[in-house]
């Protein structure tokens, strides 16, 4: 008895060091967003201090800090929101039906097809951004919300098709069967009984295309102009020639993180089973 304590103890601790290791960065974030200018920059880093709204109010121009007296942030914070959530509807729009064509049909280069999807997140994002820049320009999709949320496909649909095919695979196909003997036609059965069963997959799925178009950064900033730029771009604002508000930046990184935050909490019981659909026949 006393050894398995002991060994839940150091399971308990090394548990412990690593979520202080992975969460160290956002903690030390969170403490710089309100930290003053001057304990932002002291030296050696003060872990006491006197907190301060200062950083926030200058986020949403209520006060000033340093040079700043208000930001395009709430801008950048909106664009992030139109390009992410669109480009999840067109994933869930074209990527939904792909994925349960090849869950349940069977046709010739139906893995080839399922690859050729994988692979558009193979490819560096760097190695393909100069040509898309130079079609975009002539397209006149250069800074557009639209030509943004197009190219977020690359993002998007990959993740959208792997998982839902999953997903839908673990559905036995007796009960779609079993509908159309009943009478439903293939989309009855599909939007009344397929889908249902898939919703904590569907869940899953959306609120990781959410969070990988809301963290991209290269193709907002190859892509998008000062009026479509998402957030993470936006970021580069408050590095200046002169100076580097990284008191402004830290608040507006955790200001950044919260849609995320708030989404995986709210759907948090679908991700569970959503990510583990599948996992136990």
């Amino acid at each position: 008895m006393k050894e398995k304590r002991k060994n839940k103890v150091l399971i308990y601790l090394g548990m412990l060091v690593v979520a202080i290791y992975l969460t160290a960065p956002i903690i030390w974030i969170v403490m710089m967003s309100f930290k003053s200018k001057i304990d932002v920059v002291s030296m050696p880093p003060k872990i006491f201090f006197t907190p301060t709204l200062d950083n926030y109010k200058a986020l949403f121009g209520i006060g000033k800090v340093g040079l700043v007296t208000g930001s395009t942030f709430l801008r950048y914070f909106k664009n992030s929101l139109i390009l992410s959530v669109g480009a999840v509807l067109l994933a869930l729009f074209l990527g939904m039906p792909a994925a349960y064509a090849i869950a349940r049909l069977r046709f010739k280069a139906k893995e080839s097809l399922a690859f050729t999807f994988l692979s558009f997140r193979f490819v560096p994002e760097i190695t393909i951004i100069l040509p898309l820049y130079v079609l975009y320009q002539k397209l006149h999709l250069y800074n557009t919300f639209l030509g943004l949320i197009l190219i977020y496909q690359l993002i998007a649909i990959p993740l959208m098709v792997w998982m839902m095919r999953s997903y839908f695979e673990e559905i036995p196909i007796a009960i779609e069967q079993a509908a159309r003997t009943d009478g439903y036609s293939w989309a009855g059965s599909f939007f009344r009984l397929v889908l249902p069963l898939a919703a904590p997959g569907v869940a899953a799925t959306l609120v990781l295309c959410f969070i990988f178009c809301w963290n991209n950064f290269i193709m907002g900033l190859m892509l998008g102009g000062v009026d479509t730029q998402p957030v993470t771009v936006g970021l580069l604002s408050f590095m200046g020639t002169s100076e580097i508000q990284w008191g402004l930046m830290a608040a507006a990184t955790v200001v950044a993180m919260m849609p995320e935050i708030l989404l995986v909490l709210a759907v948090q019981k679908y991700m569970i089973r959503g990510l583990t659909f599948g996992a136990v026949k």
